[in-house]
């Protein structure tokens, strides 16, 4: 399909941006600008290593969340983890990491040699989780259900459903290759929309570029795309996070109390990691 044919699709984009880089990140949706038009999704990081940033070492890379969980997707190459819940290893390309922090986790990260790419999203939590006690899930790449094109990180697409237990969202990691067309059909509710490219152009119907973020209209309406060249890009949907954001420097809540509540435990379990010289 050429550049200049016209898709089916009406469904208009009302915001794109390339965000602001910094070193080999890249964010392109934080609490305190899109998260609030695109929440329950708050926060999104493009990260790429390419041998010319020196990596943080693990140990100074430790820092806290509460009221969130972070997702990662793994693109290309592999990192490091390790958390406050005991979790730790190592998340290979295709993988997925599915840190439910709630009521405070603290968390490192190191690129391993090479090559490393990944996408990590933050979704603020409802009443009931954001104090919970904490969750992960870490999903090796053969354990990635897969519908066609499509890698379903969170919820469901056609008959594949993701292992991790998250709120009622979508979260799909999508490769097409040149000229392929795919259409999105959001569940019922999901007035919530975006996409955000990490190689190719995404046609949907004006191009969306690698590197950039694409906002669609409220609605539940298909949304139409058109690769041009291969193409990889995550999309999100979801019903609106009916909560204000209450934003902390690592965390989002509902509320001022539940944001105390959650920067209380982030606090005890930071001084337990400084009593143990961990940080």
């Amino acid at each position: 399909m050429s550049s200049n044919q016209k898709q089916s699709s009406s469904r208009e984009i009302v915001h794109r941006t390339r965000g602001h880089t910094h070193g080999p990140i890249t964010r392109l949706m934080s609490p305190s600008d899109l998260g609030h038009l695109l929440k329950p999704f708050v926060f999104l990081d493009h990260a790429a290593f390419d041998g010319r940033y020196s990596p943080i070492p693990m140990g100074f890379g430790w820092h806290p969340h509460s009221g969130i969980a972070t997702v990662t997707v793994m693109v290309e190459g592999a990192v490091r983890f390790a958390e406050t819940t005991g979790q730790e290893g190592v998340l290979p390309a295709g993988a997925v990491e599915w840190m439910r922090a709630s009521s405070g986790v603290w968390h490192t990260g190191q690129p391993e040699e090479g090559r490393v790419r990944a996408v990590q999203l933050w979704v603020a939590l409802p009443p009931e989780l954001e104090n919970a006690p904490y969750a992960s899930r870490y999903v090796m790449p053969k354990d990635v259900p897969v519908e066609g094109p499509v890698r379903v990180i969170l919820g469901a697409y056609g008959d594949a459903r993701s292992p991790i237990d998250a709120p009622p969202m979508t979260y799909l990691h999508v490769n097409l290759k040149a000229g392929e067309r795919w259409s999105y059909r959001p569940p019922q509710g999901h007035t919530v929309a975006w996409v955000a490219v990490h190689d190719g152009v995404l046609r949907a119907p004006s191009p969306i570029p690698k590197g950039e973020i694409a906002v669609f209209a409220p609605s539940e309406q298909v949304i139409d795309f058109v690769a041009e060249g291969d193409t990889g890009f995550v999309l999100g949907s979801a019903m609106e996070h009916p909560y204000e954001l209450a934003l902390g420097n690592y965390s989002v809540h509902t509320s001022a109390e539940a944001l105390r509540r959650g920067e209380m435990e982030i606090r005890r379990v930071g001084q337990q990691l400084r009593a143990k010289g961990t940080i």
